[in-house]
């Protein structure tokens, strides 16, 4: 066999570091491999030579050797029998790295995670509470501790596998696993299954959980419960359980961040003479001054008779919206007041009508 030259077969200098002709061989032994070039001699003489050079310049003896005396000198890596003595430690890199390994047996997996929606009231989103929720999920079987065998029994070694929970078959020139048909890539199989879970290990139930509403909280938040969702396969921990608020909406409150907003009627006596009345909160009613002349639409604000922030526990303001009624119905009496009220002032002499139609003036002269 002629001269060889090792690193310009796997295109590197000769000074290349073991990394680079690491990197290199596994690019080239990819892209020339024989089954991805079935019946092409040419590729597969190609692979032969690569693997030859790649085991003559991995190893640092048989490089050195190779550096000082060449090709004659450090002797073939490679027998033109086939493959070599240390072809299967090749293979094993190269499988590993392109093909994703070899399959081992399932390793635990998490349980998947729960969500549930729960609906609390306006109160007890300002307040807190504590709800009873019931939670369908799967569960440990307790029959047989998750086994999935009968009591008194015990899952049996898989004869298909020998327990490793994989098979080897021949593809090419390579040996490939698979996960066990038998068995599924368990290791084992359940000769006797128990009659209460019937061989899955786990069973759906209901549970009841407590959980607790931190004052403050509001539509669209999460609660999180670890631990309370779905059950783990092969002993893998459980999931979450994820709880997603939603609050009712109140009959004369809403919410804005954490402040309440009511709207609160007042006769039109009560808003221009002023008055005193009594308005809701969530903690009960409170006194509240409403000034002389106090028109539809005016805000009037009650500190601290809002909401407590979940986060930083600062309560929130009340804002009370004062809404004027005008009466739709009258006396002969009411209206004979009305109308001397009106001749009394004339037109146009409160301050915001003067404004309002001075400023329709402006826009239309």
């Amino acid at each position: 066999m002629g001269e060889k030259d090792f690193y310009k077969i796997l295109g590197v200098d000769r000074g290349a570091s073991d990394e680079e002709i690491k990197k290199a061989y596994r690019r080239l032994a990819h892209e020339s491999h024989p089954d991805k070039h079935a019946g092409d001699k040419e590729k597969e003489e190609k692979f032969k030579l690569i693997n030859e050079a790649y085991e003559t310049l991995k190893d640092q003896n048989k490089r050195a050797q190779y550096d000082r005396f060449g090709y004659a000198g450090a002797g073939s890596a490679y027998t033109e029998a086939g493959f070599g003595a240390d072809f299967q430690d090749i293979f094993s890199e190269v499988f590993s790295d392109f093909f994703g390994g070899a399959r081992r047996r399932p390793a635990p997996e998490r349980g998947s995670d729960l969500r549930y929606d729960l609906e609390i009231t306006f109160e007890e989103a300002a307040f807190g509470a504590e709800k009873t929720i019931n939670v369908p999920k799967t569960v440990l079987c307790n029959t047989c501790a998750g086994s999935g065998a009968k009591q008194g029994t015990q899952p049996v070694t898989c004869t298909g596998c020998g327990g490793a929970g994989q098979v080897r078959f021949q593809q090419g020139f390579f040996s490939v696993s698979r996960p066990c048909p038998g068995c599924r890539g368990a290791g084992a199989v359940i000769k006797d299954p128990c009659p209460e879970c019937r061989g899955a290990g786990r069973v759906r139930t209901v549970n009841a959980i407590s959980v607790k509403v931190p004052a403050g909280i509001d539509t669209g938040s999460r609660l999180r419960l670890t631990g309370e969702g779905e059950y783990g396969e092969r002993g893998g921990r459980p999931g979450d359980l994820y709880i997603v608020i939603s609050v009712l909406p109140h009959p004369i409150f809403r919410r804005e961040n954490d402040d309440i907003i009511c709207e609160v009627p007042i006769s039109f006596p009560q808003a221009a003479l002023g008055a005193e009345i009594e308005v809701p909160t969530i903690e009960g009613t409170v006194k509240l001054k409403i000034p002389a002349g106090t028109q539809s639409g005016k805000v009037l604000r009650l500190k601290n008779k809002g909401i407590a922030s979940v986060h930083t526990g600062r309560r929130g303001d009340e804002r009370i919206i004062i809404e004027v009624e005008t009466p739709s119905k009258l006396n002969k009496r009411q209206r004979e007041l009305l109308e001397e009220f009106a001749s009394i002032s004339g037109e146009d002499t409160t301050p915001l009508s003067k404004n309002f139609f001075s400023k329709v003036k402006e826009i239309f002269e």
